[in-house]
């Protein structure tokens, strides 16, 4: 038995958690669900949208598959509907090969781009490929009240990590700096191509950035290196939502206290995403930080697999109390809901703002 929705989409209560306000009543936050809980979500598997074919019913597709989404998220008491990439901007990716482990894959697994002759052969995503047409399909059937977030596929550093991997990036930022500028211009424009079409949708409400900074010690390459090569695009994607009045997010993993400060002040990002319990608490988080920057989610993706649903939702009902005078946090997991979550441990989680 899915549990039913307890309110109506309030897209202004988010909004309040981005503005670091106090929200109306307890605001929920994720941005991925696995599919077996998206289809107990939906009540339906998800739609599959043809590879070919007319483009008429690729477009009647992606309508349905954005329903879909639609009713996933507001089934479980979302204010909003988080859009994929793949979803919202279907093709547009660094590399044609994806990924197809379940559960975790090589940050060196097949790279592309180890000298200056792969750089000038690689097929870069071009931004005038984007088709608004698709945007305004899966937008078309948002919940009332709700708005949609779309994120990335990827960040800079994530993509220059897939592109190069990460042992031959490490050595490239001593040997060939120039290769990693020129690989990070180009990973620049084809993100901020696709973050301009979209932050212009007026069913979009905000947008996040999806770009894993850091190891559970210490960031991935040094902050030095992170503030020439990675923040000049972070921040044109904030100048290009606050252009456009619209929120944006970061999602990055790993220890990032050595650069929290630049995320905050530096790059002004509304809100933080992606905390672990070894490296930080999200209540430590929200203590830190909370004032500077909104805290989203935080609930420790182990504490949700080894803790009982009783265990979770006392955490979840003081970490919402926690946060119950000053505001600017919305409750969720640490990172996302992998397969491995039980689903009864996510609605345990999900239950301490929507009540029992």
């Amino acid at each position: 038995m899915t549990p039913t929705p307890r309110r109506e989409p309030d897209f202004e209560q988010f909004l309040k958690v981005l503005r670091r306000e106090l929200p109306d009543r307890p605001t929920l936050f994720e941005f991925s669900l696995n599919p077996r809980l998206c289809e107990r979500l939906a009540g339906r598997p998800a739609p599959i949208v043809p590879d070919g074919g007319d483009r008429s019913d690729r477009i009647t597709a992606y309508r349905e598959l954005g329903r879909w989404y639609s009713d996933v998220f507001s089934s479980a008491g979302y204010d909003y509907v988080c859009l994929p990439p793949n979803v919202a901007c279907p093709g547009y990716r660094f590399r044609g090969d994806a990924h197809t482990k379940i559960a975790s894959h090589s940050l060196n697994e097949r790279p592309l781009i180890s000298n200056r002759d792969d750089f000038e052969r690689f097929p870069w995503p071009d931004p005038s490929t984007l088709a608004p047409a698709i945007l305004d399909a899966v937008t078309s059937h948002l919940p009332e009240g709700a708005r949609a977030l779309v994120f990335s596929p990827f960040g800079v550093l994530e993509n220059l990590v897939d592109l190069i991997g990460y042992d031959d990036l490490c050595f490239m930022l001593v040997d060939d700096r120039q290769l990693v500028a020129d690989v990070t211009a180009r990973i620049c424009t084809s993100l901020l191509g696709l973050y301009r079409l979209v932050v212009a949708h007026p069913a979009i409400g905000a947008v996040m950035a999806n770009d894993d900074w850091g190891f559970k010690t210490q960031t991935m390459i040094s902050p030095s290196d992170l503030r020439e090569f990675v923040y000049p695009t972070h921040r044109e994607i904030v100048r290009i939502a606050r252009g456009a009045d619209k929120q944006v997010l970061l999602h990055s993993c790993g220890q990032l206290r050595e650069v929290m400060d630049d995320i905050i002040d530096e790059i002004g990002y509304d809100a933080k995403h992606s905390f672990e319990d070894i490296i930080d608490p999200v209540e430590t988080v929200y203590d830190t930080w909370g004032e500077r920057i909104a805290i989203l989610g935080g609930i420790d993706v182990g504490f949700l697999c080894d803790s009982t649903p009783r265990e979770i939702t006392k955490r979840c009902a003081q970490m919402l109390e926690r946060a119950s005078e000053r505001g600017g946090y919305a409750l969720g997991s640490g990172n996302s809901i992998p397969h491995y979550v039980p689903d009864e441990s996510y609605f345990a989680m999900t239950r301490a703002a929507l009540g029992s």
